[in-house]
C-alpha cells in the first residue's frame, strides 16, 4: 500500500512505516533510546531525504519516548529531579543545534554531515559500549551469587561545585556534568534526529554513577521534551517535519514501546547493554559502506568550473 508524503515527496509503503516504528518503539521500551539512531539511517535507505528524515524522526521520538516512559514511571524508575536537569542542557543544545543546522542545509551540505556524524558517533559509542558491556559480563559472572559490579565512582565529578541531591538516584552531585549531557545529547537531536540515548544512557551510568535500574526511565523522561522542541524548531525554520511520515511511525511506535518494556524487564541490565551495543555497530557499518562503497552521487571539492 503505497501513500504519498508531501514533504518527502516520495511515494513510500505505509506497511514498511509502521512496521519501521514498531521495531524501533520495542528499542526504545527495551533500551531507554529514542530509536532515532536506528530508525533515521532506515528512512535514508528507504529513499527519504535526509533534513526531512531528521525532523520528522526527532518527532517520532516523542511518542515512542512517552509511550515507554509510562511504563517506568509506573514502576517509580523515573528520578524526575535528574530528568528536569537534563532536559535543561538539552534544550540549551537542541537550539544552538538547530541554528548549525540552518547554516548547512543553506550550504547545501547537510545531508553528508549526518551521514557522516553518524558513521562517527556511532562507530565511537557503540566500540566503547561493547568493550564496557563485555568486562560488566565477565565481572558479573566472576562475583559471587551473580551480582553486578558496582559503579564506578569518578571523583572528578563529586569535586565540582554547584552540588544538588537526587534522592530518587541516590546521588549528591554537581549539576554540571548533567547539564554539559544534556547539551551534548541536545545538539545530537537536532542534528541527527536522535533522542541521543545511546550516549546518555551509558553517560548516565558511568559518568553520573547513576543506578541502571533508573537510567532507562529517566533517559525516556529527559528525551521527550528536548525532541519535541527540536521538533518545533524544524518545522518553523525549515519546514522539513512530514507528518504523514510522522503519524505512521508514531502508531508504530507507541505500539512497540510497551512490548520493548516488557522484553527489557525480562533481560539483565550487561545483557541489554552489550545488545545495544552490537545494534549500534550494525548500524554504523551499514552507513560506512553505503558512504564508501556505493556513493550515489559524485562530489567535487574544487570550484565550480574548475579542473
Amino acid at each position: 500500500m503505497q501513500i504519498y508524503l508531501p514533504i518527502a515527496e516520495t511515494s513510500v509503503s505505509a506497511l514498511v512505516l509502521l512496521g519501521l516504528g514498531g521495531l524501533v518503539g520495542i528499542l526504545s521500551g527495551m533500551f531507554g533510546v529514542g530509536g532515532g539512531f536506528l530508525m533515521t539511517p532506515l528512512l535514508f535507505f528507504i529513499g527519504i531525504p535526509p533534513a526531512v528524515a531528521v525532523a520528522t524522526e526527532a518527532n517520532q521520538i516523542v511518542a515512542s519516548s512517552f509511550s515507554g516512559v509510562l511504563a517506568h514511571f509506573r514502576r517509580r524508575t523515573v528520578d524526575i529531579k535528574m530528568g528536569l536537569v537534563l532536559q535543561l542542557g538539552g534544550l540549551i543544545g537542541a537550539a544552538f543545534g538547530v541554528l548549525v543546522f540552518n547554516y548547512l542545509k543553506s550550504l547545501g551540505q547537510v545531508d553528508l554531515l549526518v551521514r557522516l556524524c553518524y558513521v562517527v558517533f556511532l562507530g565511537v559509542v557503540g566500540g566503547l559500549m561493547f568493550m564496557e558491556s563485555l568486562q560488566a559480563l565477565r565481572k558479573a559472572r566472576r562475583a559471587t551469587g551473580g551480582s553486578a559490579p558496582k559503579r564506578r565512582q569518578r571523583s572528578w565529578v563529586h569535586a565540582l561545585p554547584f552540588k544538588m541531591r537526587f534522592r530518587t538516584s541516590g546521588l549528591y552531585i554537581s549539576v554540571i556534568p548533567p547539564i554539559c549531557v544534556g547539551i551534548l545529547v541536545g545538539i545530537l537531536a537536532a542534528i541527527m534526529g536522535v533522542g541521543g540515548g545511546f550516549i546518555m544512557v551509558p553517560a548516565m551510568i558511568y559518568i553520573l554513577g547513576m543506578p541502571t535500574k533508573v537510567v532507562v526511565g529517566t533517559s525516556l523522561f529527559q528525551i521527550i521534551l528536548v525532541t519535541a522542541f527540536t521538533t518545533m524548531l524544524h518545522a518553523t525554520t525549515n519546514f522539513t517535519v512530514d507528518i504523514v511520515l510522522a503519524v505512521l511511525l508514531l502508531v508504530g511506535g507507541v505500539v512497540g514501546a510497551q512490548i520493548g518494556t516488557q522484553i527489557g524487564l525480562r533481560l539483565k541490565a550487561e545483557q541489554l547493554r552489550i545488545l545495544l551495543a552490537l545494534m549500534v555497530l550494525v548500524v554504523c557499518g551499514k552507513l560506512a559502506a553505503d558512504l564508501l562503497l556505493q556513493p550515489s552521487e559524485l562530489y567535487t571539492l574544487g570550484p565550480a568550473g574548475g579542473h
